[in-house]
């Protein structure tokens, strides 16, 4: 194997481990709601994230503050924290509101959501890159155990999430060629968690007994969903374009499933499994003539 061809490689098990962590995080997230608003909940976990991390890209901040592109590229890391805070808090204060199964479903549809937004920025996915975004997205549906039924307010906050998740991972995908990973990740954490926290000061009670109640879920949430998986997520997309990192990514859906059955005794039924194999099919179809993104300088 290449070189090339190994980076790829280590890329995409950056961004499956990314999945596997997101998918366990979903029952994290359920339970601390049941102690902490969302706001709460969303401010801790990303500044623990950022906290987890600084003392490893503490030297990264340092080092490009007198760089050229120094200020361009910490102007798009905030703005990717602000993009974060947006989708995360949608998609958080849509569980209140909707089912678990419909937020599955309709979160994942960022996976065809992003090479659509591609278009808008020339990029040209490949026609196994559609396909595969196609068969996870019916994956998704699949898993999510969703049935027709009337649209709620939640609905529509998670979808509106999705189109963040989309743009950020675009985003992600051009700042990585620009700077270092985790100058993006404990910029990107920090503003996010701040936002979150200063709207749960105003909008939401938070008392000591629930975050103690919370606490293992932030935990898990702050350390691993964020600190790592975000972290993740930006080292992979340095070698893989942003539509087949979608796909990827929405490999969650299938691991929240595993999750949900390791951790809450739920059931694994047939549509569950035919989900599984449709996005496990996906995944497999964007492997087909990969293609690197360039590296950042």
């Amino acid at each position: 194997m290449d070189t090339s061809s190994h980076r790829v490689w280590l890329a995409q098990a950056a961004l499956l481990t990314a999945a596997v962590i997101w998918g366990f995080a979903f029952v994290a997230q359920r339970s601390a709601m049941q102690h902490i608003g969302p706001f709460a909940f969303n401010g801790i976990r990303f500044l623990l994230g950022a906290a987890v991390l600084l003392p490893i890209g503490w030297k990264r901040l340092q080092g490009q503050r007198g760089a050229p592109a120094a200020k361009s590229t910490t102007r798009g890391a905030i703005l990717s924290g602000l993009i974060l805070f947006v989708a995360s808090t949608l998609q958080q204060v849509g569980l209140v509101y909707t089912t678990a199964g419909k937020a599955g479903f309709l979160t994942g549809l960022y996976v065809v959501l992003v090479p659509l937004l591609g278009l808008f920025v020339g990029q040209r996915p490949r026609a196994t890159v559609w396909t595969g975004a196609a068969l996870a997205a019916g994956g998704t549906y699949l898993l999510s155990g969703t049935a027709a039924g009337p649209a709620s307010i939640g609905d529509l906050l998670v979808l509106l999430g999705a189109f963040g998740w989309a743009i950020h991972v675009q985003l992600v995908g051009r700042l990585i060629r620009q700077t270092h990973p985790m100058r993006i990740a404990v910029i990107q954490n920090t503003v996010c968690g701040v936002l979150s926290l200063a709207v749960a000061t105003g909008w939401e009670r938070t008392s000591l007994s629930g975050l103690s109640a919370a606490l293992p879920a932030l935990l898990f949430a702050g350390v691993l969903s964020v600190g790592v998986a975000y972290t993740l997520q930006i080292l992979g997309q340095r070698r893989i374009e942003p539509s087949h990192a979608g796909v990827l990514i929405s490999l969650e859906s299938v691991f929240a499933a595993v999750g949900g059955w390791v951790l809450l005794d739920e059931p694994i039924t047939a549509p569950i499994l035919a989900g599984c194999a449709l996005m496990l099919v996906g995944m497999l179809l964007c492997q087909r003539k990969r293609s690197l993104v360039s590296r950042p300088s």
